[in-house]
């Protein structure tokens, strides 16, 4: 049978021994709520980061649709909602690990992908107007390309592993 985390077993032959373990067992206690009320500001501040982006994205298309830039429009607001995105997935890292007291790894898995796929709209829209193979911005740009498309292929075959291995904790 399990105790409860504030439970300490006795000790009778040593009596102080057992103050000592109520004194740890009230430490540990004081240790978990310290870090839970730390998980939950974390979450507060990500949701409030991840709202001032979105307003962020709305306001700074306004210039953008206002000169008739839509194509720029659409790729700032793809950046921004990518970066939400990131933002949102954290949170609920946060809070899962804040609930179950364990690390997942998918969620970082999750996050690393949408970052990649992030940093491949925006290289491709930097480099849109440049498609001279003689160009070494343009091979740096392929270059580039090919290796965030290689490393997101990685990432989603981790995350497919991962599911299907049912180990997506760390203890």
């Amino acid at each position: 049978m399990e105790k409860a985390p504030d439970q300490v077993a006795q000790r009778p032959e040593n009596g102080s021994n057992q103050e000592f373990e109520t004194g740890m067992s009230r430490g540990a206690r004081i240790l978990e709520v310290a870090e839970s009320g730390i998980y939950l500001v974390a979450g507060y501040i990500l949701m409030v980061a991840a709202a001032g982006l979105l307003l962020s994205a709305l306001l700074g298309m306004l210039p953008d649709l206002q000169n008739r830039d839509f194509t720029s429009a659409v790729i700032h607001l793809l950046d921004r909602l990518l970066l939400v995105l990131m933002l949102a997935e954290l949170t609920f890292t946060v809070r899962r690990i804040a609930h179950t007291r364990q690390l997942e790894v998918t969620s970082f898995l999750v996050i690393a992908i949408i970052a990649t796929v992030r940093r491949m709209l925006f290289i491709t829209a930097e480099h849109a107007s440049v498609m001279d193979l003689a160009n070494s911005q343009f091979q740096a740009f392929l270059a580039e390309m090919v290796i965030l498309s290689v490393l997101t292929l990685f990432l989603a075959g981790s995350v497919f592993l991962i599911r299907h291995s049912g180990e997506s904790q760390v203890e």
